[in-house]
């Protein structure tokens, strides 16, 4: 558990530190790229996108929840506090990214490149990292780092990497954003996952008794 947790950490970093936004070789690039997944509008990928991009938000806080009110009926299960390492690491992982968000304050690539890119949805809120990718990739991560079964982690990771692909079919993300956003979204999973464990064996030894000499 721990070494996948730690090549998972690793994977996220190397996601911010490989993709230099900022400079103008990998902002080329990214219209570039850009450019060909918004060229994508046949039927098929406008609908799939315009499901994927609205079920990111529903399903980040639905899950939790359904699974905090399954924890309340059956307290036995451990699902309550499942369902709050979930809800906290999305939580954490959105709090986060708006706070980037607007500490950026990154164009949307529909208003710096409104000949090449065709807006299918119209946020008003900054562009970099995805807010929708960073649920996604929190939400995909932590239910994979809970539930280690593979009929777990690959539909999650699909609808994960879905989202950012509709988030940037609806022209509305570069995919430096989205990679910012699964980045920060996994990289809270897994702290919040070492800082609950951690929580969790410090509240433990308070509570622990003290042996009694004779």
């Amino acid at each position: 558990m721990k070494q996948r947790l730690g090549k998972i950490a690793c994977l996220s970093l190397l996601c911010l530190l490989c993709f230099p936004w900022t400079g103008l070789q990998a902002q080329n690039a990214d219209i570039c790229v850009l450019e060909k997944v918004n060229g994508l509008d046949g039927g098929f990928a406008r609908g799939y996108s315009k499901v994927m991009s609205k079920t990111a938000p529903y399903l980040a806080v639905g899950i939790p929840v359904l699974m905090g009110c399954y924890g309340l009926i059956d307290r036995e299960s451990g699902i309550l506090e499942d369902a709050i390492y979930v809800g906290t690491s999305v939580v954490e992982a959105t709090l986060l990214t708006y706070a980037l968000k607007y500490g950026v304050d990154r164009r949307r690539p529909f208003e710096s490149y409104p000949g090449r890119i065709v807006p299918r949805d119209f946020p008003d809120s900054p562009s970099f990292p995805s807010g929708h990718a960073a649920m996604a990739f929190s939400l995909a991560t932590s239910l994979s780092i809970k539930y280690p079964k593979w009929y777990v982690i690959t539909p999650s990771a699909l609808w994960a990497c879905s989202v950012c692909f509709a988030r940037m079919n609806q022209g509305v993300h570069y995919p430096s954003d989205v990679l910012a956003g699964a980045a920060i979204g996994a990289g809270c999973a897994v702290a919040n996952y070492y800082i609950n464990k951690g929580l969790k064996r410090w509240v433990l030894g308070r509570r622990r008794p003290a042996l009694v000499a004779y």
